[in-house]
C-alpha cells in the first residue's frame, strides 16, 4: 500500500490497525491551544494524549497563529519529552511568511509558497525545518504551500519548481514533506500530486467545506493514494459565496465525523488522526471532546 509505504520511509511510526481506534493514533496539533510548549506538554496530559503534531515556527519564525517565540530551553524541553517517550511526534509543521486568512481571497494572494517577495525567507524556514524534523527522529513535516493554479502556466510552473526544491532540500535531512489540503478540489490536487512524485498530503476534511471545495469523503477516495496523515477538523459550509465556512468541534458539523474515519479505516489507512482546533473560545473542551469521539 503507498501510504503505507510512505510511512515506513519517512521514519516515522506506523501503527497496525486493532479493534477501533487505536488511542496510539490519536494526537493533537500542538498550535491549537495557543500556549507555550511547556502549557502544551501539561493540556496534553489533560487530554490524555502523547501524540502531537508540533509546530516549528516558535523555534524559527514564530507568527502568533501558531505560536510566540520560544527559548533554547523550551526546544530542549520538546526534544527531551520525545526522548523520554511521554510524546510521540506524529509530524511537525512550518508556516510559511506574510500569510493573511482574513478572507479567502487574501489567503489566495498570499498563502504557502506563491508569493515571490517572501520566497528565500520561505527556503530559509523549510531548511531549518527539515533539520528540525530530523533532530526529533521524525521523517516528515507539513505546510499549506499555497493556492494551486492551473491556469496560469508561468505561475504553475514556478509553483511546480519550488515544491520540487523544498522536497529535494528536506530529503537531505531525511524528510518528507507533506502539504496539507485546502484551496484546491481532489481533482486538481491528484492530479498535481501524480505529476510531482516524492511529497505526502496532510488531509484536512474541514478545508474542503472551509474553502468550499468539495465534500470530504468523496475527496478522501480520490486522494488516499497519498494521504499520510489526517488533521481531525471539523466545519459547516458558508451561506454566503465567496466567504469563509465556520469550523466547529469534531463532529459537530458537515464532515459526518463517523464515516469520515470509517471510510478512511476501509480503505486501509493506518496512520494518525491529529486534532486540530483553531477556533471557538473554549479550545481545550472541544480538543477533549475531539479525542474522546476518536476513541470510541
Amino acid at each position: 500500500m503507498l501510504a503505507a509505504a510512505f510511512f515506513a520511509a519517512a521514519g516515522c511510526s506506523y501503527v497496525q490497525k486493532t479493534s477501533g481506534l487505536d488511542p496510539e493514533r490519536v494526537g493533537v496539533c500542538s498550535w491549537s491551544w495557543r500556549l507555550p510548549m511547556k502549557d502544551v506538554a501539561a493540556a496534553m496530559d489533560n487530554a490524555g494524549v502523547k501524540g502531537v503534531h508540533l509546530a516549528l515556527g516558535p523555534f524559527i519564525a514564530p507568527d502568533e497563529r501558531h505560536g510566540a517565540a520560544e527559548s533554547a530551553d523550551a526546544w530542549n524541553f520538546v526534544k527531551a519529552k520525545v526522548a523520554s517517550g511521554e510524546w510521540k511526534v506524529m509530524g511537525t509543521m512550518v508556516a510559511t511568511v506574510g500569510e493573511d486568512y482574513s478572507t479567502l481571497e487574501s489567503i489566495r494572494r498570499t498563502g504557502g509558497i506563491v508569493p515571490d517577495r517572501h520566497w528565500e525567507a520561505n527556503k530559509k524556514i523549510v531548511s531549518r525545518g527539515a533539520q528540525l524534523t530530523k533532530e526529533l527522529g521524525c521523517g516528515y513535516m507539513s505546510l499549506h504551500a499555497g493556492f494551486l493554479d492551473e491556469h496560469d502556466k508561468v505561475a504553475y510552473a514556478k509553483f511546480v519548481e519550488r515544491v520540487e526544491w523544498m522536497r529535494d532540500e528536506a530529503a537531505k535531512y531525511g524528510v518528507k514533506v507533506i502539504f496539507e489540503s485546502g484551496q484546491e478540489t481532489a481533482d486538481d490536487l491528484a492530479k498535481f500530486m501524480k505529476a510531482v512524485p516524492g511529497v505526502g498530503i496532510n488531509f484536512d476534511p474541514a478545508n474542503m467545506i472551509l474553502y468550499g471545495k468539495g465534500e470530504p469523503i468523496a475527496a478522501v477516495k480520490k486522494l488516499f493514494p497519498w494521504i499520510v496523515q489526517v488533521h481531525v477538523k471539523d466545519a459547516i459550509e458558508t451561506k454566503v459565496p465567496g466567504t469563509w465556512g465556520t469550523e466547529v468541534p469534531w463532529g459537530d458539523g458537515e464532515v459526518n465525523a463517523s464515516r469520515f474515519v470509517s471510510t478512511l479505516e476501509k480503505l486501509g489507512y493506518r496512520g494518525f488522526y491529529v486534532v486540530e482546533r483553531e477556533a471557538g473560545d473554549n479550545r481545550a473542551g472541544d480538543i477533549a471532546l475531539a479525542v474522546e469521539r476518536l476513541k470510541k
